[in-house]
């Protein structure tokens, strides 16, 4: 049996296809608030928080004036941003709702709270937040109880301020 990775491994970051750099840029940046760390004209972008060189990289390498891969078929489900505290990400929905995007869904995994969209090229997008750790649901004999029940929204709409 292959020993376990190393527990320190993470994912450093994702590269996107995008049809649209600038268009892909409105909602990266002006909607969810990620900051370009690099661009390289119209080809492509690399956007972070808190000035990492990159956690997302966007690119029409091959994709420029592309159509979104049709549904049924393999590839990326959805790439996931997670914040430090509900409150912000009680902040995400607000920005993500003042911009008219809607939600596709909106879940409590016990161990978690998120929010499901699409970005202009039709990638699936989750916002979500860890609870603290000692509040994660335990299995019997071991393990953690991920679950999927539907998310208090209205909540999560007081918690936040909308931004200004």
């Amino acid at each position: 049996m292959t020993p376990p990775i190393d527990p320190g491994v993470d994912i450093g970051h994702v590269h996107l296809k995008v049809s649209d750099l600038e268009r892909s840029l409105d909602f990266w940046r002006d909607v969810l608030g990620f900051e370009v760390q690099a661009q390289i004209g119209d080809q492509a972008a690399f956007i972070s928080a808190g000035g990492y060189h990159h956690h997302i990289g966007l690119n029409t390498w091959e994709s420029r004036g592309g159509e979104p891969p049709p549904a049924h078929t393999t590839g990326l489900y959805h790439v996931a941003v997670r914040y430090p505290t509900r409150e912000a990400l009680a902040d995400a929905l607000h920005r993500v709702l003042e911009a008219g995007i809607r939600l596709s869904g909106a879940s409590d995994h016990g161990a978690s709270e998120a929010l499901y969209l699409r970005d202009p090229d039709d990638n699936g997008v989750e916002l979500y937040w860890d609870r603290p750790r000692d509040e994660w649901p335990k299995r019997p004999g071991g393990g953690w109880d991920i679950y999927t029940a539907p998310l208090d929204v209205r909540s999560l709409l007081e918690l936040g301020t909308e931004p200004t």
